[in-house]
């Protein structure tokens, strides 16, 4: 591998900026064999608010146009943090510009945006330039766990899936407005927020694709306090949808920001011909096995076990953050060896096709769509 320092601008410095940032900051602790990293520039529209962020979090320096810093000569990584409606823009300037880019789920707010950031990323791996999309999920350990179990048949022929993503942050009605309920700025609400991450673990999982989609989508709270007086919410507060695998399995989605009580709640359980695997994410270093003998409750924290070589003795839990630190390193990873990491642009526009799907069904009165095979 390349020992090349590697100078990395965030554009965002809130809530996925600031956990971006402290997995810059922290993956050369764990992972000295990976080309070194450094925090170049933090960049926010806020002078003020970006200054202090880049302060606190460890950045050398803070800009407030990222038009600039995706051209700069001192920056190798463009880590796009922002709404999702920026997404699409920023890419793909860093990517003409031979930037390589990880853009946080979910890709795009539409699928022609996805469709042409692939064809950048496409072109750009010509010139070595890499790309991948931010679903930190995949990095969760037990999560990954499920997936070699699955893969390796020890639950048999996967027949059907249950999966939800709770959070209750919207359950107060006088909760006020946030960009993420505006359509034109989020593109979608829960659904494209909570779950896209459902749909990716769902392909991660099963190293399937999903057919057909039947959705649901309600919205609750049909306004809000904004800046300037009440303001009419655009998006969706939860979203319910069936899904068919190309290979025959069922899956019911649930995700919701108004489930009383549920603060983080990813579960999935995965049932097949010989046994399951369940996850919450709320116990996320569990994994629950049964291949025929029984349930049994796996700690998820030997070294031999995904992504924790690098981390602490086996008993010794992990936490949210680190699945960011562990997707910093795979980035890196793939960087210095020459090859693309995962997941791809590819898979987040794959992502993209279905969660349209799931709209498009719900707008149509929850009817069938069927996904064409790429």
């Amino acid at each position: 591998m390349s020992a090349r320092e590697l100078r990395v601008a965030v554009i965002g410095y809130s809530f996925m900026g600031r956990a971006h940032s402290n997995a810059w900051r922290n993956v050369g602790a764990f992972h000295p064999d990976l080309p070194a990293v450094t925090q170049q520039v933090l960049v926010g529209r806020d002078e003020s608010a970006v200054r202090g962020a880049a302060h606190q979090l460890g950045w050398r320096e803070w800009a407030t146009d990222w038009r600039d810093v995706v051209t700069r000569d001192d920056v190798d990584v463009v880590d796009v943090c922002t709404p999702g409606h920026l997404h699409h823009e920023i890419a793909l300037a860093a990517l003409r510009a031979g930037k390589h880019v990880v853009v946080e789920k979910p890709l795009t707010n539409t699928i022609d945006q996805s469709v042409e950031l692939v064809a950048a990323a496409q072109e750009a791996r010509s010139r070595g330039v890499r790309s991948m999309v931010g679903f930190n999920y995949r990095c969760v350990p037990a999560l990954a766990l499920a997936r070699e179990i699955v893969a390796e048949g020890r639950i048999g022929e996967v027949r059907q899936v249950r999966a939800s993503y709770l959070q209750d942050w919207l359950v107060d009605p006088d909760a006020p407005m946030t960009w993420r309920l505006r359509k034109e700025q989020a593109g979608s609400g829960v659904l494209g927020d909570l779950g896209s991450h459902v749909v990716d673990q769902v392909r991660f999982l099963l190293a399937d694709e999903i057919a057909s989609v039947s959705g649901r989508l309600e919205t609750f709270v049909g306004s809000r306090p904004g800046p300037a007086g009440p303001e009419d919410v655009t998006v969706d507060d939860a979203a319910w949808a069936l899904l068919g695998t190309s290979r025959g399995a069922v899956v019911s989605l649930e995700v919701s920001r108004m489930a009383a009580g549920r603060k983080n709640a990813l579960q999935i359980e995965v049932y097949g011909s010989r046994g399951s695997v369940a996850f919450d994410l709320e116990r996320l270093n569990e994994l629950w096995v049964d291949t025929g003998q029984g349930r049994t409750r796996v700690l998820v924290t030997e070294p031999d076990h995904p992504h924790l070589a690098a981390w602490w003795p086996p008993g010794h839990v992990l936490g949210w953050d680190h699945t960011f630190t562990t997707q910093a390193a795979g980035f890196l990873s793939a960087i210095a060896a020459g090859v693309d990491p995962t997941p791809s642009f590819e898979d987040g526009l794959a992502v993209q096709r279905v969660l349209d799907a799931i709209e498009r069904s719900a707008v149509a009165g929850r009817g069938t769509v069927e996904l064409a095979r790429s």
